[in-house]
């Protein structure tokens, strides 16, 4: 089968959803360009900010669309065959994700651009907002363990291609550094000249090239510097980026964030547009399994139920989203209407980004997948080097090029969830200034640092990466924060509108989604302390597995009280006026 095919039908299904049930989204909480939004209302040029929507839908979608996205569902793909990980991406984008992500926008802004957790208190209890608040944390947490992990992971040993093309990880290290100074330089230009932003793209983004080029000239190896083994020499590589995650946190963001955000979206969107064009003028054939069985293959097999839906992750929905959608983006919606663009469209166009990574591992055979090791990454650069053959560029740069998308969109990732995770210490200690910063910070990536560092190994003695230990672990809390984030939307709307439609809308996702997260996270427990007879468990995956069932639980008792009490004309006009 033609994989432009494949990927042609996904993007006619995922304009159709767009154009049909967006459109019912706004019609159903009836968005209006006759109020006054926040960014509007309490406009400062600072947080609040109204933009238009060409540019706010850039923004948005590269803060949203990193590498959850390509990683979940390569992963997805190659443990159950490619069908079930593109229909979960398509159906779960459109019915799931999109929901979500739109809900949390327009929910954020009918209650004056609060966070999430902001709403939750409003709507519910203190108690309830608390909860909310330690399970942001910890998602935010395993989200820098895993992608902190997967990045060190393409900084050391090589890839080889079928025709020996070698690609030393070293030199990606090198690209990766060179392109973290681009944007503090670009920054400073920006700051203390007049340099217009135009023109720094212009500027910036071919020396990005040429950084990716020049990498493989002038390689940081580490192994080779401080003699030690490749797995050791990634812990030292978790270590430097964990170091920048506790600079990036806390650095002014014109500094570096802003920068390199927009560096990366760029670069996000160059990637999106290489893969189109590989797969349209590629010709490239399908020669993966479409499915492989109820149970991946491999010495640890693993159930498609409910395994697919927490490894797919951002591709399909995302927890994380509604973070971004209700933190920074809601402070910056021109008008109500552009909510469905910005919110549900973006989502949508993430599942693009899923279906271009899944292509990846569709056209490999079963036995080139083996030999990138299943590291997602690879799969990654190694699609992206045969999509950029219809540009006739060497296939060392290629590769080498897909592998710093990779990390730049981890980058992404790993900046927004470390200021985020200072934000939730400080605000449950209420301690601010220079010291709460610097402690918050430290918290937040020193947490991720004691679990990265634990070297954990196969019943065989090989060392197992990190990020394999901990993906299953994000995926199934931020899809649980996801559940969450729909209870919240779904306790919104019957208070606001008390109709029908909000149950068949929010209500079943927020259940399935809760379902499959906490049927994963059980899962964990169960095999960390039950399986062959109680004991205490190696890993500490079934201890925060089973910290996060005992948070949700506690969740959805405080909604199952809201829900239980009479809504009272006050409650809805609150619910409704934010």
């Amino acid at each position: 089968m033609s994989l432009l095919l494949v990927v042609l039908v996904s993007g006619v299904v995922l304009s159709l959803a767009y154009r049909l049930y967006g459109r019912a989204l706004a019609r159903w909480v009836r968005l209006d360009d006759t109020a006054v939004t926040p960014a509007v209302e309490f406009r400062d040029d600072v947080d609040y900010v109204p933009i238009e929507p060409k540019f706010l839908l850039g923004q948005h979608f590269s803060a949203i669309a990193a590498a959850g996205p390509i990683t979940g569902p390569i992963l997805a793909g190659a443990m159950f065959g490619w069908v079930p990980a593109l229909l979960w991406i398509l159906f779960g984008s459109i019915f799931v994700g999109g929901v979500h992500d739109f809900m949390a926008l327009i929910g954020s802004v009918r209650h004056r651009g609060r966070s999430l957790a902001d709403v939750v208190q409003r709507l519910m209890t203190h108690r309830s907002y608390l909860l909310f608040q330690v399970f942001i944390w910890v998602t935010l947490v395993y989200v820098i363990v895993a992608f902190t992990d997967i990045v060190a992971g393409s900084f050391v040993g090589q890839q080889t291609l079928a025709e020996g093309t070698v690609v030393h990880g070293a030199g990606i290290a090198s690209s990766s550094v060179l392109y973290l100074l681009l944007p503090l330089a670009m920054g400073l230009l920006l700051r203390y000249t007049k340099l217009s932003l135009g023109v720094a793209t212009l500027i910036f983004i071919p020396l990005v090239g040429l950084a990716i080029w020049v990498g493989q000239f002038i390689p940081l190896d580490l192994a080779a510097w401080l003699g030690l083994e490749v797995y050791q020499a990634q812990k030292v590589w978790v270590v430097v980026l964990l170091l920048y995650c506790l600079v990036a946190g806390m650095v002014p963001v014109w500094l570096l964030l802003q920068p390199r955000g927009h560096l990366g979206g760029v670069f996000l969107f160059v990637a999106l547009a290489v893969g189109g064009i590989g797969v349209a003028l590629g010709g490239h054939a399908i020669q993966y399994p479409a499915f492989i069985g109820w149970q991946s293959l491999g010495a640890n097999p693993q159930p498609l139920l409910p395994i697919l839906f927490i490894t797919v992750a951002c591709g399909a929905c995302s927890g994380f989203h509604s973070i971004v959608a209700s933190g920074t983006t809601s402070k910056q919606l021109r008008r109500e209407s552009d909510a469905t663009s910005v919110g549900y469209g973006s989502m949508l166009l993430e599942a693009m980004v899923a279906v271009l990574a899944l292509a990846c591992v569709m056209m490999l055979s079963s036995g080139e997948h083996q030999a990138t090791g299943g590291n997602p990454n690879f799969v990654y650069a190694q699609g992206m080097a045969r999509f950029m053959e219809v540009f006739h560029v060497p296939v060392a740069f290629a590769l080498s090029f897909g592998l710093l998308a990779f990390t730049t969109f981890v980058y992404d990732t790993l900046d927004v969830c470390t200021r985020l995770g200072r934000y939730i210490v400080q605000e449950l200690t209420g301690w601010s200034g220079l010291g709460g910063r610097l402690v918050a910070t430290l918290l937040t990536v020193g947490v991720p640092l004691l679990f990265v560092l634990q070297t954990s190994r196969d019943a065989a003695g090989n060392v197992i990466p990190a990020w394999k230990v901990y993906w299953p672990l994000f995926g199934a809390s931020n899809q649980l924060l996801a559940a969450l984030g729909l209870l919240a939307a779904t306790v919104w709307l019957q208070r606001t509108y008390r109709a029908r439609w909000v149950w068949p809308v929010t209500g079943l996702p927020t259940l399935f989604m809760v379902l499959m997260s906490c049927w994963a996270l059980a899962q964990f427990v169960w095999t960390g302390f039950l399986a062959g007879g109680l004991h205490w468990a190696p890993s500490p995956v079934p201890y925060v597995a089973g910290v996060l069932l005992v948070l949700a639980a506690l969740m959805l008792v405080e909604a199952a009280r809201v829900f239980a009490r009479p809504v009272s004309a006050d409650d809805a006009a609150a619910a409704a006026e934010g």
